[in-house]
């Protein structure tokens, strides 16, 4: 369980700013962080991986504040995480010293899968493919909580779902998993809840299943936080 109290966190050399009064996160939920562009969606993934202070709050996991907690998460982010100077294999073996869970055989698995080089720089490749090492290094840690940062940039639509394919079906069930995306038509069926962010503040938290009962879509959500927001800028959807 993730738990935030009175979180307010502020970049001084940005706009980028983050106030949840509070916010609990189940154990086990595929949950969709949305939004604009600029609404806090990274700055939240941050803050729960306990990458810079907060002004105010906490934030804890299972009980215990999340900076204790870093061996149990996995951060999946377009800015990557890696080190340039490794080839993928050496990257892998730095990361298996760190995490206690690291599966080896599964990372050189998706590594074969996605068609990266093994022994080339990781500084040498592109674009696309430091993202594809960035998910597999994250899924390969198995850490029971995932935060995944718009895992899909400069994707085209068959590549986004197979890489969305490949993720879920290396999710043993029990992990939680936060996700930001820009592409909710892909995402809806498989997360089970959504939270939509505008300018730092949660605007709407809702479950899927409640929200087809009431014959809605992502879509229509985003619409409403859209149209009731005093201000806002054009979503980037």
């Amino acid at each position: 369980m993730i738990e935030l109290k009175y979180v307010d966190k502020r970049f001084p050399t940005s706009n980028a700013l983050l106030y949840i009064n509070g916010l609990t996160i189940n154990k086990g939920e595929i949950v969709g962080i949305l939004g604009e562009n600029g609404s806090g969606k990274t700055t939240l993934l941050k803050a729960i991986m306990g990458i810079g202070e907060l002004q105010n709050g906490e934030i804890t996991i299972e009980g215990k504040p999340n900076i204790e907690q870093f061996e149990r998460m996995a951060f999946i982010t377009e800015e990557g995480s890696f080190l340039p100077d490794l080839t993928p294999l050496k990257y892998a073996q730095f990361l298996a010293e760190f995490f206690p869970g690291f599966d080896l055989d599964y990372f050189n698995r998706l590594i074969k899968l996605y068609e990266l080089p093994s022994d080339r720089k990781i500084k040498t490749f592109s674009k696309g493919q430091k993202m594809k090492l960035e998910i597999t290094a994250g899924l390969a840690k198995k850490a029971e909580y995932l935060f995944m940062d718009e895992p899909f940039v400069g994707k085209d639509i068959f590549a986004r779902r197979d890489s969305l394919k490949h993720m879920m079906s290396g999710l043993k069930g029990n992990e939680t998993l936060l996700i930001t995306t820009h592409l909710i038509d892909e995402i809806e069926n498989v997360i089970d809840r959504a939270i939509i962010l505008h300018k730092g503040l949660i605007r709407a938290d809702v479950y899927v299943d409640d929200m087809r009962e009431e014959g809605k879509s992502l879509a229509d959500m985003m619409q409403e936080v859209r149209s009731s927001s005093p201000s806002y800028r054009k979503w980037d959807m």
